[in-house]
């Protein structure tokens, strides 16, 4: 990597970084291009230059934020054989990894809504169609073990995102109270449950 190259990351990653910090401390109507310009110290054109608008900017740095929480997920789930052992450590490490990083959980809860989403839509499609891959691949394989009922990604992401995008909301928001340490006693068991195969069938 050439010299250019290497300051260009180190602009980038600045900026992104500075970005999460800016939106932590100030919030959704703090995190404006001027005051990240301000707090980066990296001129206006330099921003644009790397990434076309603040858009840009904020869909970068979800995919950021998105790409650490999917590592964590991927590495807790994968390092695991059984099935049951595997589902449960999944949803351990995301609300561990809310707790830990609260910044950047709140940073992707509170960019459900926004407009940088809707513009870069497929490229954050594109970055969590691959990391979710390496998920379903080893569910996929326990699966055809019937150690999982068949169903399908969309039906999975569902059923365990939901539960623990609901909690770590709750836990995020000042409206609701919500003690994530316990749920996270309850709903790794329960989410594996639901995710076990019909005796039946």
């Amino acid at each position: 990597m050439s010299p250019k190259q290497q300051r260009g990351e180190a602009t980038v990653d600045q900026l992104l970084t500075t970005a999460l910090r800016v939106f932590a401390e100030s919030g959704q109507q703090g995190f404006t291009v001027n005051a990240v310009v301000s707090a980066s110290g990296v001129s206006l054109g330099s921003l644009y230059h790397h990434f076309g608008n603040f858009d840009g900017l904020a869909a970068a740095l979800y995919i950021r934020c998105m790409d650490q929480l999917c590592d964590d997920m991927v590495a807790a789930l994968t390092r695991c054989r059984t099935a049951r052992t595997g589902v449960r450590s999944w949803v351990a490490s995301y609300l561990r990894f809310t707790q830990e990083h609260r910044d950047v959980a709140l940073f992707l809860h509170a960019s459900a809504y926004s407009g940088y989403l809707a513009a870069h839509a497929q490229e954050i499609g594109a970055a969590k169609a691959e990391k979710f891959a390496a998920i379903m691949q080893w569910l996929k394989v326990r699966m055809e073990r019937g150690e999982i009922a068949p169903l399908p990604a969309p039906v999975i992401e569902v059923m365990v995102m939901g539960p623990l995008t609901e909690a770590a909301r709750r836990w995020l928001s000042s409206t609701y109270e919500i003690d994530l340490a316990e749920a996270g006693r309850h709903l790794p068991e329960l989410i594996w449950r639901s995710m076990r195969p019909d005796p039946e069938h």
